[in-house]
């Protein structure tokens, strides 16, 4: 649960919304093939012996802003600098419209890249 103070309480968002919300303003963006889960999410998933629903997703809140991480796959041949600064833009938009909280960083990590076949 991520949590914020505000004059009328606290107000307390689950990591599985901000995942849902998150991964889908991401793979909407031009050039993302898709959501890889962090090396922390593969241990887990495999511990407890079930899919992860934050797939790819990590949001964490440090004075009062979030920190998000972002693990992508992307298509091959595409301009990466022009991906990443679209999902930053789309993330932190999404996020800041949908729940009001300020978005300090976007992080894209872990790219790789996936080959589309000719059709």
């Amino acid at each position: 649960m991520i949590g914020f103070e505000t004059s009328l309480g606290t107000i307390e968002i689950s990591q599985e919304y901000f995942a849902n919300l998150i991964g889908h303003a991401a793979s909407e963006c031009y050039g993302v093939a898709g959501m890889l889960s962090s090396p922390y999410q593969t241990v887990r998933s495999r511990v407890l012996r079930r899919e992860n629903p934050d797939k790819g997703v990590r949001v964490r809140s440090e004075d009062g802003k979030l920190l998000v991480d972002i693990h992508i796959a992307v298509t091959y041949g595409v301009n990466i600098s022009a991906i990443v600064k679209s999902i930053v833009h789309k993330v932190r938009y999404t996020v800041e419209e949908a729940t009001g909280f300020p978005v300090a960083k976007v992080n894209v990590l872990d790219g790789c890249f996936i080959e589309l076949s000719k059709v």
